[in-house]
């Protein structure tokens, strides 16, 4: 490789992708002949080490079980200039990596998602599309409109993403982290259109459509609580004060029309509802000055790395 040229590493992790990784590899050695490939296996039974090492990739393993254990480790122990990260299960399409790599160059990009597209039913089933939708509808109402596929396992990411990225999830939420680090920062991101098709015959898909969905929904609040406190918090805290307006109102006519408040229970009920609104949006308040002070580390520790290009 030219010295001039970016050091570039495919990331491939595996668990149980014998029948596919070899093909992963083969299609990313044509599409990127300058990479180096790494496959990291996760305790996989079926001989994907094997088949890994002998399409010629750099082997490790992984123990810690879950699709973010793996990414955790690569992204910690793999030096290069740019990242590329894909599923082992030979759904995405090798060839649109050289236009990944030349978008995060050209645009000086420190994320590029590959955003899925194919018309076969098998490969995007509807319970993932519309999973899919409807959580990445909610990360871009709360952190912002500029990715459409949070879910894509295919990204290119410069160096200075990879090793400031806080690498906490541990299965397949992973992904939604790095869409959240990446609108939280502000980052310059950006995406591409790539073909998306089925898994080869003998593969079979480790995601469960309802558990790992569950698992990314939870992912999502989380984050929102720890990047959003204050309208996390606030919303908690208006809803609850609406709620006590509401049961405290008819107390309050019953109140100017006879003198007396026989209904005593829920005007305490109501006055309890407010001071807890009060301590969520005190709380929120407080969380958001915390927030701040973590994101602001978190751009030093970014800015720190250097840049592409």
């Amino acid at each position: 490789m030219n010295a001039s040229e970016p050091r570039i590493a495919v990331l491939i992790p595996c668990y149980n992708e014998a029948v596919a990784v070899a093909r992963v590899i083969d299609g990313f050695r044509a599409a990127l002949p300058g990479a180096e490939i790494h496959v990291y296996d996760n305790n996989s039974t079926d001989g994907t080490r094997a088949a890994a090492a002998a399409a010629g990739a750099l082997v490790r393993l992984e123990p810690q079980q879950g699709k973010g254990n793996v990414v955790r480790r690569m992204f910690a122990d793999i030096e290069a200039d740019i990242y590329v990260l894909v599923d082992g299960d030979d759904t995405y399409d090798a060839s649109a990596a050289p236009a990944m790599v030349a978008m995060l160059r050209d645009e000086r990009l420190d994320m590029v998602t590959a955003s899925r597209v194919t018309e076969i039913v098998a490969a995007y089933r509807p319970g993932h599309r519309f999973g899919n939708l409807m959580l990445t509808g909610m990360v871009r109402l709360i952190f912002g409109d500029r990715i459409t596929d949070m879910l894509s396992g295919y990204r290119a990411f410069s160096r200075r993403f990879v090793k400031s990225f806080p690498a906490l999830a541990h299965g397949f939420e992973t992904e939604t982290e790095f869409t959240v680090h990446a609108l939280e920062l502000r980052l310059p991101v950006g995406e591409i259109a790539t073909p998306y098709k089925d898994r080869p015959v003998g593969s079979v898909s480790k995601l469960n459509t309802i558990r790992d969905g569950i698992r990314i929904l939870r992912t999502i609040m989380a984050l929102a609580q720890r990047e959003r406190p204050l309208a996390f918090f606030g919303s908690i805290g208006l809803a609850l004060m609406l709620l006590a307006v509401a049961l405290f109102i008819p107390v309050l006519a019953e109140f100017l029309h006879t003198g007396l408040v026989p209904r005593l229970p829920t005007a305490i009920l109501s006055a309890v509802l407010v001071l807890a609104g009060l301590l969520s949006l005190a709380g929120g308040l407080i969380l958001d000055t915390v927030t701040r002070g973590r994101l602001e580390a978190k751009r030093i520790a970014y800015l720190a790395i250097k840049g592409p290009g």
